[in-house]
């Protein structure tokens, strides 16, 4: 509970707003908010799954959902094993390192490790088992398409926002082969090859036939635009999207920032499509970790002040990985309305700081943010981490709530079923026009009107 103080006597919750026989206290208001909470559909905006369309992209079962680069950094900090003996073992033989390391000699306390535990648990699987065996015969009796109806089901996740990057090889043969993608799954166009390794996208994208150079010039930014205007025709992507090391800067006089400025913002301002910046991730603190190497720094959030000042009408989805750039973020986005802060990213998504960033955007934005991605790279991890996000945001609306009805005003049922609707969906498809499904709802009579 936080520092409100809370009569339980005081407080009801019911459709009109008064008092009732059935709902007297904080304990019903607690139990709605859980209710609608969890029953509320899910636009998940930020993943790094795919649609079934794309073949072994698509990553879901036990070995994949073990060999997850936060539990491979925290097998080293309980093993012995070398990192390059690691490497060499096969998957399956990782799965059971890492199985019996994590899960058998010592607690799941970890956020990952727990949230395989939970998957576990909601499959009705053992999850104080010795080894593998249970799990590995229930994952391949599964068949894959039946398995990703199952886990939106549980999970009641309606959308799937993709990270689709124009230049890997796989992604292009399926966008170019015409096959039709699953409606649930959505594009969002990722950009960190172009912009962070200019000079090695080069080749790449003159492969595909655009004219364009290491030393950056009008012709080439042209041919550039011209390139991503044709994978947002291929795509139809709901965002244009880039993560960002803690010392980017803007503007700067480098690639990237001739880049961003001369090509990507035109773009998304010609295209009336949203940019969403990731910023704060620092590459291969520790390479011998390979993906599990990353870290991060603390940024300087002035750069997406500037940005949002200079592109007054660009759109901006833009989430920090450093818990210290949270508060600042949060005054950024009560200057620029079109600055959309989203998620509690990477380092961020434990139950701790999610908890102090939802409360803290709840106090400085009302709901005009987006509380949670799930960043899911394994299609299991969706059942953890949406389980997960569901109860902090719930406990964080809830005081909210208490705190206002403590001042005098009583929350309603169809209130808090909107206010549910804005935070995981309604304000993600507003801000990048994905359906009139994100309508905001200002009265009780047009909310129940649209039932």
């Amino acid at each position: 509970m936080s520092n409100t103080t809370i009569n339980r006597r005081d407080y009801a919750v019911s459709e009109d707003g008064s008092n009732s026989e059935t709902a007297r206290d904080i304990d019903e208001l607690r139990r709605q908010v859980d209710e609608i909470v969890q029953s509320t559909p899910v636009v998940d905006l930020h993943t790094h799954l795919y649609a079934p369309q794309f073949n072994e992209l698509g990553l879901w079962g036990i070995d994949e959902l073990l060999n997850y680069h936060y539990l491979i950094a925290e097998l080293f900090r309980f093993s012995s094993v070398t990192y390059e003996g690691f490497w060499r073992l096969e998957k399956r033989a990782q799965s059971d390192l890492i199985w019996k390391t994590l899960f058998v000699e010592n607690t799941p306390l970890s956020e990952a490790a727990s949230g395989v535990v939970r998957v576990m648990s909601e499959l009705g699987l053992d999850t104080s088992a010795r080894d593998l065996r249970q799990a590995r015969e229930f994952f391949e009796s599964q068949n894959a398409e039946d398995y990703l109806e199952k886990v939106l089901e549980i999970t009641r996740v309606t959308d799937i926002v993709m990270t689709n990057d124009p230049l890997d090889e796989i992604e292009i043969k399926t966008w170019n082969s015409g096959e039709k993608i699953d409606s649930r799954f959505h594009a969002a166009l990722r950009l960190d090859r172009l912009l962070n390794g200019w000079a090695d996208a080069v080749p790449l994208i003159k492969a595909q036939g655009y004219d364009v150079k290491e030393t950056i010039d009008d012709a080439t930014i042209k041919e550039t635009r011209r390139f991503l205007d044709d994978w947002i025709g291929r795509m139809k992507p709901l965002y244009l999207g880039v993560s960002l090391p803690d010392d980017f800067a803007y503007p700067e006089e480098s690639a990237r920032g001739r880049l961003l400025r001369d090509a990507v913002l035109p773009t998304c301002k010609e295209h009336d499509v949203s940019l969403a910046l990731m910023i704060g991730v620092r590459r291969r603190v520790n390479p011998a970790l390979k993906l599990a190497g990353d870290g991060l720094g603390r940024a300087d959030v002035g750069v997406v002040s500037r940005i949002c000042a200079e592109n007054s009408d660009v759109r901006f989805l833009v989430t920090f990985l450093s818990r210290e750039n949270q508060h600042e973020l949060c005054v950024a986005a009560r200057k620029f309305s079109n600055l959309m802060p989203f998620g509690c990213w990477w380092f961020l998504n434990n139950s701790s700081i999610i908890s102090e960033i939802t409360r803290e955007r709840f106090e400085l934005l009302g709901t005009s943010f987006i509380p949670q991605h799930s960043d899911a790279r394994i299609l299991d991890q969706l059942i953890y981490k949406w389980s997960h996000s569901r109860r902090l945001i719930a406990e964080a609306l809830f005081e909210s709530y208490a705190g206002l009805w403590h001042n005098g005003r009583r929350v309603k049922r169809w209130e808090i079923e909107r206010d549910a609707e804005k935070l995981f969906s309604g304000n993600f498809r507003r801000w990048v026009g994905l359906d009139a499904g994100g309508q905001s709802f200002g009265t009780e009579q047009n909310y129940n009107e649209t039932k």
